[in-house]
């Protein structure tokens, strides 16, 4: 390799096992992209902001081991993340006359890979992808562990598929052009890994949250490594969500109806699984089964961030209310009965339900005047 790794790692699912690779310089480099499989075609799928950075050297590089490079540029965001723009890559399949052997590669960050592996799970029933993540959202979590889909007005990622791909690409020096606040935005994933399962990584961040934030290459390559390993580690042993894989959705309950009562893109996807995180660390408070201590830890950590700590009003009239009604669409919501993942114990995590009562009084805790 011209550009050696920093560090790799495989989530092990058998036949579908596949590499994550960390390291700088890796998006630019032909050897990168060995040994994926075998195809006349290949698709970059990307995003009108991230295209003009990183499509170029992406489509040199690939052009080593295929004949034809497509690109395909969709609108950026998450209000975008729906079938009209999933079509504009079926689109381009279809008018280049792609085969079931191209390969699509998700260039972008959560959203341009969630689609990706989506038309690559639909197009003639499966075709080979590759996540090649830009944000540190999508590094750090949605690039890994073959989830796929696309929001749907009541809810989102209520579309999909679990759909694994060849490899995961993660290039650091994309991390260089993000705004400050999609960094603050990733540093809601690699937070959570903390409380649910690695309170010495939680105390790592703690210590480095300036270094993050700044995006201090050293820093961000341990916490993208350690994230990747422990959503691996998770990954192996629930592919498909049956159980354990549950908790690394963390926050995302409170911060799926945050998104979905906003209107997708107001916040993004890691300011609401922050202040998500928080609600949710009240929660489990509220049950007995945390301290205020922590609560009041993490809730200063996921400040220190740059990410909301207090949710918004979605209801004048009845706030809570309106929250409740989103949460039940949640995807780990069973016969309309909430389903939370709550912190059981600092590094512990677990999925239990709570009466309507307590869930109103933490919104109405945590939630803006």
């Amino acid at each position: 390799m011209t550009s050696p790794f920093l560090h790799s790692l495989t989530i092990a699912l058998g036949e579908r096992s596949y590499p994550i690779h960390i390291g700088s310089g890796l998006l630019s480099d032909a050897a990168t992209f060995a040994d994926l499989p075998k195809a006349a075609a290949a698709l970059i799928v990307s995003n009108g902001t991230v295209a003009p950075l990183y499509a170029p050297a992406l489509q040199w590089a690939l052009r080593a081991h295929y004949a034809q490079v497509h690109l395909v540029v969709l609108p950026d965001g998450e209000a975008h993340k729906d079938w009209q723009t999933l079509n504009l890559i079926f689109d381009t399949l279809l008018q280049n006359s792609c085969d079931r052997k191209t390969v699509l590669f998700a260039l972008g960050g959560g959203v341009v890979g969630d689609m990706t592996g989506f038309a690559a799970a639909s197009y003639m029933r499966g075709v080979p992808f590759v996540q090649v993540p830009t944000t540190l959202l999508a590094q750090v979590d949605s690039s890994v562990g073959g989830k796929t889909g696309i929001n749907h007005p009541l809810g989102k990622n209520m579309v999909g598929a679990f759909y694994q791909p060849q490899r995961v690409l993660c290039d650091l020096d994309t991390l260089k052009t993000l705004p400050a606040r999609e960094v603050s935005a990733g540093l809601a994933e690699v937070i959570k890994y903390g409380p649910i399962a690695d309170m010495a990584f939680l105390d790592w961040i703690e210590a480095h949250i300036d270094a993050l934030v700044a995006r201090d290459v050293h820093a961000l390559a341990h916490a993208v490594r350690r994230s990747c390993e422990i959503k691996a580690h998770v990954v192996a042993q629930d592919e498909r969500e049956g159980g354990l894989r549950a908790i690394l959705n963390f926050g995302h309950t409170f911060g799926h109806a945050i998104e979905a009562g906003l209107g997708y893109g107001d916040w993004l996807h890691g300011e609401a699984v922050g202040c998500g995180m928080v609600m949710a660390a009240h929660l489990s408070h509220a049950l007995g089964l945390v301290d205020e201590a922590f609560v009041q830890r993490l809730t200063r950590l996921i400040a220190a961030a740059g990410l909301p700590v207090r949710g918004p009003v979605l209801d004048a009239g009845d706030n809570a209310g309106r929250y409740l009604a989103l949460m039940r669409v949640d995807k780990k919501a069973e016969a309309g009965a909430i389903r939370f993942v709550l912190i059981d114990g600092p590094g512990r995590a677990c999925m239990r339900g709570a009466e309507d009562s307590l869930v109103r009084a933490v919104i109405d805790r945590c939630c803006a005047a």
